[in-house]
Parts: structure tokens; sequence; C-alpha cells
């Protein structure tokens, strides 16, 4: 009997960066460590992001996002979604007002957080509803496309993820939620594997890979110009038996570094 295949869920997450000076990275990037109870990747260390909700495809939202951006459908759901997503998860709201035109300042994004971030993790409110109430402009156009992988098929869930990169604005205060992730820290690209490679991070094998991409770039800049240059190339890893044992391929056209890993220690990592 052939097994049956999980449908794909919609899933968007985004790397937020920022210049540093560390003997080992010169950007870093906000990651949150998911709860234990979490039934995805619980206890790793993550980028904010999570599933694209029906509220974040919301056509109605279309006239709260940048002129430039309404007419582009192809990912507007998965850069709604990633905005919501680092609003709740990473204390940062990638929003403008619409009268000045400005990103939010820290003090109006410690208003809104009190009055929505919890009722948006819950539920209890929509991102249509902050946005219209709150006359918010979603800065989806800050956000540039830095990955997209698709879980093999073999897995019993599935994501369609698509990774987006922005700076984060300088003047809000990055904090985990306390509900989804426990714990959360700025850190180098370099850092990470290298904490890793020690047992002191847990960190999947996806999020690996595009920590280990993002830290080819100098700056936040130059891997947010990057990522808005280059075409992405959608990862969908394959299994491959052998008396070895079994394997993960991933299409070298990627530009990963790994192409081939056993799928023992991906499940431990």
């Amino acid at each position: 009997m052939t097994k049956e295949i999980a449908p794909l869920k919609p899933a968007a997450t985004v790397l937020l960066v920022r210049d540093c000076v560390k003997p080992s990275d010169t950007l870093e990037v906000f990651m949150v460590v998911r709860h234990h109870q979490i039934d995805f990747a619980s206890g790793a260390l993550v980028f904010p992001g999570g599933k694209v909700d029906a509220a974040d495809m919301e056509k109605e939202l279309i006239d709260y996002l940048p002129a430039s951006e309404r007419k582009d459908a192809t990912l507007r759901d998965f850069k709604i979604a990633c905005i919501r997503e680092s609003f709740e998860e990473a204390n940062i709201l990638l929003a403008r007002d619409q009268t000045t035109s400005q990103l939010i300042t820290h003090d109006r994004l410690e208003i809104l957080a009190e009055k929505y971030r919890m009722p948006l993790q819950n539920g209890e409110v929509t991102i249509l509803d902050m946005v219209r109430t709150e006359k918010l402009e979603l800065a989806t156009d800050l956000l540039g496309h830095f990955a997209h992988w698709i879980t093999p098929t073999f897995m019993p869930k599935r994501f369609d993820t698509h990774f987006f990169i922005a700076k984060a604005p300088p003047h809000q205060l990055a904090a985990h939620d306390g509900e989804e992730s426990v714990d959360s820290v700025w850190v180098g690209p370099n850092e990470v594997m290298e904490e890793a490679d020690k047992g002191r991070f847990t960190v999947i094998f996806p999020t690996r890979m595009n920590i280990e991409a993002l830290g080819k770039f100098t700056s936040a800049d130059t891997a947010l110009d990057d990522a808005n240059a280059t075409e992405t190339f959608s990862v969908l890893p394959t299994m491959e038996v052998t008396e070895e044992g079994k394997f993960l391929l991933i299409p070298k056209e990627a530009g990963y570094s790994v192409t081939r890993r056993a799928i023992d220690p991906l499940m431990d990592r």
C-alpha cells in the first residue's frame, strides 16, 4: 500500500538582522527557543515564524500595504504572516504610521504590543483588525525573499516555508513572547554553528543551512540586497536509501554547502 503524502501547510519565517562587531561575525540575527510543548521543532533555536493563518489572507489587507506591493500577490500572504509572527514572537513590528509614513516608534510599539500582541496570538483579533483600527501600513516592502524550503514527502507533517530577511528597526526592542518561545538571543551565524556543534544549541537542518548562508554576508545591508537581487531556489529534499543508511539529498543548485546528509543526525540536531 502506498503511503499517503501529508498535505503542505503554508508557513513563513523571518531573519531579523542587524550589524554587529564580533571576532567571528559582522551581523547578528534574532532567534528564539521554541517551547518544548510545541509540536514542531520543540526546544530548538529557530527564526520567528509559523503557519500562514486564514486571517493573513484577507483581501482587505491589500489596502494596508505599500502601493508598490499591492499588485504582486505571489508572496503577499507569506509576507503578511511574516510580519504578524515577528510581532507576536519577537516584539518587532514592521509597520508604518499611515499619517507620517514612518516606521512606528518604540513608544508606539509598547502600546501596540500591550494591546494586540497576545490577542493576536490567541486569535482574539486579526491583523486586519489591528492595522485598520491603528491606521498602520504593513511594511512588506522591507522583506527580502531569502529562501524557500518544502518539507520532504516522507515526513508526517509538511510545510511550504518561505524565509524572509529584514533589517530590525534600531528603535524597537526585540523580545520573545514567553508562550510559544521561552528564550531569545541576538546571535551571529558563525556563533550559532559553533555552539550547535558543541551541543549547546539545538538547530534543525533547514535553520542551520540558512544560518550558514547568512554567514557569508558582511553586513545586514549586503544580506538584504542579495535577497532582493537573487532569484530564490525552491528546496524539496529527497531521501536516498543505501547500505550505509538513509540520506537526505539537496539539489546543488540551491547553493548550500551540504547536498547529502545522514537522516538520523538530522533528526537529532
